[in-house]
């Protein structure tokens, strides 16, 4: 009975590590993934910032309204009551 026991023993230890391993891999694929993406976040923001930059601001009227704050004046929301 013992023998039993000890070789299911190994066994789930076997499955943990391998476990493991994948779950430590994938960790890093999605580390390297978010690094990349925080980057290119970082870039599109810097160019967003010299485009509103160097639009005027006629052209910046015409940009639709989100939730993030823009440098420089902005276009009327509509009619307020």
């Amino acid at each position: 009975m013992v023998a039993i026991d000890n070789k299911i023993e190994q066994a789930m230890d076997l499955v943990k590590s391998h476990l493991m391993f994948a779950v430590r891999e994938e960790v890093e694929v999605l580390k390297e993934q978010i690094r990349e993406l925080a980057e290119r976040n970082a870039a599109l923001e810097q160019e967003n910032g010299l485009l509103r930059a160097l639009a005027s601001p006629e052209q910046l009227a015409q940009l639709p309204v989100s939730g993030t704050p823009h440098p420089g004046p902005l276009a009327p929301n509509g009619p307020s009551s």
